[in-house]
């Protein structure tokens, strides 16, 4: 099925590891020239590792060396300019832009009424506002091909309340109102919208938010989850596959639509 996607062109943000990196590495495998956006700097909020250059620089080698072609631009999200110099550049490059991962997003504890109002700020802008920067820049180009999809990287959290993620919960719910709301105004133009709804996933992210805790990645990813399934979390690479099939063919009338990758959690 992913046969299909050969010469196509992905566009992910949040790159340069976890489920970015490894949402490249799977869209390279089939034959999808691949361009990686990341911060790849550290943000004052949250205080854990993003991504970095030199992560991004071994992604594009580790792509191209499948056979494929890939671009990187470190830029945040948040930056209108950055971002559309970067789907700018993509476009004239390889000619189209087929996929956008929507990908970029950051997560951080804490109970809502002793939120910042710059960690709320840093919540919402970078894992909401920022997909919508993105996608602004990108949908042009799938409107002129009359083809493409866009898939929202939200979480359980997007659809149901969490302990202490009121803000991160809120950013994801977010999503899914985008999702529901493109899908509507971009099917005259043939241009598929979903949202993917992981449990915790086995990436940096959670080693940054055990630290911050003073605790371990599992102790976080079972008290964040709950898995009806016996797993403390899922891996990248789950992400990855799923994505890849959401912008196959096989899921040609799939749109508008919250796909859910949970291991059972929202079943409890």
């Amino acid at each position: 099925m992913t046969e299909a996607l050969t010469a196509r062109v992905a566009f992910i943000t949040g790159a340069a590891h976890g489920q970015g990196r490894a949402t490249a590495l799977a869209f390279a495998r089939a034959g999808v020239r691949v361009a990686a956006l990341d911060v790849a700097k550290p943000l004052a909020y949250p205080a854990y590792g993003m991504g970095t250059s030199a992560e991004l620089g071994a992604l594009q080698a580790e792509v191209r060396g499948l056979g494929v072609d890939c671009l990187t631009f470190a830029a945040d999200v948040r930056d209108d300019r950055a971002v559309g110099a970067a789907v700018g550049e993509t476009a004239r490059s390889f000619g189209r832009i087929d996929v956008l991962f929507n990908n970029a997003g950051i997560c951080a504890y804490g109970l809502a009424h002793e939120l910042t109002e710059a960690e709320w700020d840093a919540m919402l802008d970078i894992n909401l506002k920022g997909a919508w920067i993105v996608a602004r820049h990108v949908i042009p180009h799938m409107i002129r091909q009359q083809s493409g999809v866009i898939v929202n990287n939200s979480s359980v959290a997007g659809l149901r309340g969490m302990n202490r993620l009121s803000h991160y919960s809120a950013s994801k719910w977010g999503l899914v109102g985008l999702t529901k709301s493109w899908a509507i105004e971009l099917a005259p133009h043939n241009v598929r919208i979903v949202s993917i709804h992981p449990t915790g996933v086995n990436t940096p992210m959670n080693d940054g938010l055990a630290a911050m805790e003073g605790t371990t990645p599992r102790e976080i990813a079972e008290r964040s989850a709950g898995n009806l399934l016996p797993v403390p979390w899922i891996e990248p690479e789950d992400v990855a596959e799923a994505v890849v099939w959401l912008a196959s063919p096989g899921a040609r009338f799939v749109t508008g639509s919250q796909f859910v990758l949970d291991a059972g959690l929202l079943t409890r």
